[in-house]
């Protein structure tokens, strides 16, 4: 008997937050694709707007005889050119993703986003397998939160945390015109790492930010307060960079319980687009430190898609993940035992002085659902800092930062 041939044609799509590299990784995939297409093994190069819910509702774009120069624009540009959702498939959502496959001959899917986007693609992917859909599922890893347990760094990350670190640096210039104290609320909901990389702002010893909190560590007004007064005291003024998600001693983030509660479809507490806790902090350094000139901000999207901050380092490893995706993906559907038919792509730091990486498909379980939390080592034993094992970290993540002098 013939043996039936795989079906050909693959989907692409973005979900999640966007990011500053996430269209790298979209763009290594398509362009790796298209060369199995002039191979054969390839069929349509197909994009779904936005995520899961273009899928569901059918809504594709051609993209196989995307030019390489457009390729390319759109690698360099930040945020999702195909558009982004936080939809969780339920089993009947992937019954109709299948119709719409089924439709089009599909029989690669490639996911990019974090570790929410990571469990979308496995629900998927093992639906698929239960209605003996044949269907090769690859994650693509991206956030800026750098949260994935099947990564050393997420693309997404690099970016973002340079964005941090010269905001900070740029903030504390401004903190030293007016002094007083300034806090600045940066994302992470769970994980500190990007928070942390404010630290990278400093080269003078009395350069900010003087004080970091991350969700790894318990958060308590008294020490807070106390923090901060040594600070004042010792310099007269005050930069402090915070995690969306610091929390108490019961667990729960602070900013939680300060905004309206809104959750998306993975259950995650919308905390990013308020200014709640930025203003929660200073009312507390008003009313207990006594300080008079208490400003805050908080960072919320710009951190995700600010244009000519991407990280060198960032942008060329986000292209690689999309392209040895679709490698892996297609060594899978050959039969290769290496190589997962439902899987998700792993960087991971090669040892060495040098920095450098190395890619590796993973099952897709890895990267699913869980997320990591910044190292112990990384953190200083104050609470309120990080140490130098991190900024060793993620100084070549983020590369080269703008350089400042002062009177």
């Amino acid at each position: 008997m013939k043996k039936k041939a795989r079906r050909n044609n693959m989907v692409i799509a973005q979900s999640g937050g966007p990011s500053m590299v996430i269209n790298a990784s979209l763009m290594g995939a398509v362009m790796a694709a298209q060369e199995y297409h002039k191979e054969g093994k390839i069929g349509k190069i197909l994009g779904a707007r936005h995520g899961v819910e273009g899928m569901l509702k059918g809504d594709f774009i051609d993209l196989t005889r995307l030019s390489a120069k457009k390729a390319e624009e759109i690698a360099a540009t930040p945020s999702s050119a195909l558009g982004s959702c936080r939809h969780k498939p339920d089993a009947a959502d992937c019954r109709r993703i299948f119709e719409e496959f089924k439709k089009r001959d599909v029989g690669y899917f490639f996911y990019i986003g974090g570790n929410d986007s990571a469990d979308a693609a496995r629900i998927v992917a093992e639906e698929a397998e239960k209605e003996g859909y044949p269907l090769v599922a690859y994650h693509i890893p991206k956030t800026i939160d750098n949260d994935l347990r099947s990564c050393d760094h997420t693309p997404g990350y690099g970016s973002a945390a340079r964005f941090v670190a010269s905001a900070l640096i740029g903030d504390d210039l401004d903190n030293r015109a007016l002094g007083g104290v300034k806090i600045d609320v940066i994302m992470g909901r769970d994980a500190g790492f990007l928070t942390a990389a404010s630290a990278l702002a400093r080269t003078r010893p009395d350069d900010g930010p003087h004080l970091i909190y991350l969700p790894e560590t318990v958060f308590t007004e008294d020490k807070f307060v106390k923090d901060v007064k040594a600070v004042m005291k010792k310099l007269g003024r005050c930069v402090v960079a915070v995690s969306e998600g610091i929390r108490g001693k019961d667990g729960v983030p602070i900013g939680a319980t300060l905004g309206s509660g809104e959750k998306d479809s993975h259950g995650n507490i919308q905390m990013s687009g308020s200014g709640a806790l930025g203003d929660h902090l200073a009312g507390i350094l008003k009313a207990k430190a006594g300080v008079k000139r208490v400003r805050a901000d908080t960072f919320g999207y710009l951190q995700r898609s600010f244009p000519a901050m991407q990280s060198e380092t960032d942008v060329h490893e986000a292209k690689c993940a999309g392209q040895v995706a679709v490698f892996c993906a297609m060594e899978a559907a050959g039969g290769a035992d290496d190589m997962p038919l439902k899987g998700t792509i792993g960087i991971q730091r090669r040892k060495g002085k040098k920095y450098d990486v190395e890619y590796a498909a993973m099952p897709i379980q890895n990267a699913a659902k869980f997320t990591r939390s910044v190292p112990k080592e990384f953190i200083a034993k104050s609470g309120n800092d990080v140490t130098k094992a991190f900024i060793d970290y993620a100084r070549p993540l983020v590369g080269a930062l703008p350089k400042t002098a002062v009177l």
